[in-house]
This record gives structure tokens, C-alpha cells and sequence, in this order.
């Protein structure tokens, strides 16, 4: 069994999200403006960011802000939308 700090392990948590949600956007199971797929992604990015703040890596946490602000982003969009 492998020993894991809990922010590496919210951190594999942030990449399940989202690889899954990528997986449904590609099986056509999910559209890529829905509400769910973009939360899936900014709560993925979240995690991610929050496990780059124990093992900091400037590149990847950049990378994982520019997601979560992207997928803020569409969320807002979505909403403006439906308004």
C-alpha cells in the first residue's frame, strides 16, 4: 500500500475530475457549455491548486488558475445565457 498525504491524495481527486469530465465531453455524453462539465473542471482545478500549495510547482499552478478561471468563466457565460 502506498502512504499519501491528504493533498496529494485531493490532488488525484482534482485529476479524476477532470479526465472525467473530458471523458464525457468526448463520448458525447456531456456538451461542453454545460453547468457540470464546467464544474467538474473548476472543482478539479481547485483540488489541484489547493495540493500545489503543499508542493509548490509555478508552471502547473498557473496552468491549473488559467483552468479554474476558464471555467469560471464559461459558468458565468452559461448564465448570462439563461438570463
Amino acid at each position: 500500500m502506498i502512504a499519501m498525504h491528504w493533498p496529494d491524495a485531493i490532488g488525484l481527486l482534482g485529476v479524476v475530475l477532470i479526465l472525467l469530465a473530458y471523458y464525457l465531453l468526448q463520448s458525447g455524453r456531456m456538451r461542453g457549455n454545460a453547468l457540470p462539465f464546467q464544474l467538474l473542471n473548476a472543482i478539479g482545478a481547485i483540488f489541484l491548486l489547493v495540493s500545489l500549495l503543499y508542493a509548490f510547482n509555478l508552471s502547473a499552478f498557473l496552468m491549473e488558475l488559467a483552468w479554474l478561471l476558464v471555467s469560471i468563466y464559461g459558468i458565468a457565460r452559461g448564465r448570462r445565457r439563461k438570463l
